[in-house]
């Protein structure tokens, strides 16, 4: 990417540069400019998810699962899986990443100090949803319920990754370590990805046989 008129330079980021619209606004103020600019495409978790064998043609649209607070329990994920899982398709649940965050109670006196980094964990993520189904009663169990199959990972293109299989109950019980985590919720499954999740299931005879 290229900074001014003048000068070159690059801006590095986690995952693909094009995964986040923040970084497509940079490639239209670079054009209004008359600013030459190169992508480098790199490794994401929108194609690395398919190491869980879920076949990237049947997933649906991505969902971002944030951090609920006291006041602010936002809910509209829940919407946009049962969405995906009416129409069969896989949901990537990409979790809450909160670092640099400003602690606005010592803000108010006049004392700039950020909160320790949270990083969302598979668990927390699914106590969320779960919490939310149950609320909502018979909507939610229809298509999403504690039997319904999700895959956890962590870590996922590292050495030390963990993948695991199960209903939703057992993964939130369930160790994944480190951060960072994602979290898929399994709609109609193929019979090579039931294969696979079978491979990473806690208990292979919750994964049908197809």
């Amino acid at each position: 990417a290229v900074v001014s008129t003048q000068s070159t330079g690059a801006f590095l980021v986690v995952g693909d540069p094009l995964g986040a619209t923040t970084h497509t606004d940079l490639i239209l103020r670079a054009v209004e400019r008359g600013i030459p600019y190169r992508v480098i495409h790199n490794a994401s978790i929108m194609n690395a998810i398919a190491t869980t064998g879920l076949q990237l043609y049947n997933f649906g649209e991505t969902v971002s699962v944030c951090f609920w607070k006291e006041n602010w329990r936002p809910t509209s994920f829940v919407d946009k899986i049962i969405a995906n899982l009416k129409r069969g398709l896989h949901v990537l649940c990409l979790l809450d990443i909160r670092v640099k965050e400003i602690d606005w109670s010592k803000m108010v006196r006049g004392q700039k100090v950020y909160e320790p980094p949270q990083y969302m964990s598979v668990n927390t993520a699914l106590q969320q949803i779960l919490e939310n189904v149950k609320e909502r009663g018979e909507e939610g169990d229809s298509v999403l319920s504690e039997r319904t199959l999700g895959v956890g990972v962590a870590r996922l293109g590292s050495e030390n990754q963990t993948i695991i299989a199960g209903t939703l109950r057992q993964l939130v019980e369930a160790d994944f370590g480190e951060p960072l985590h994602s979290l898929c919720i399994v709609g109609k499954l193929h019979a090579l990805e039931a294969d696979m999740l079978r491979h990473f299931a806690i208990k292979k005879s919750d994964i049908p046989v197809l």
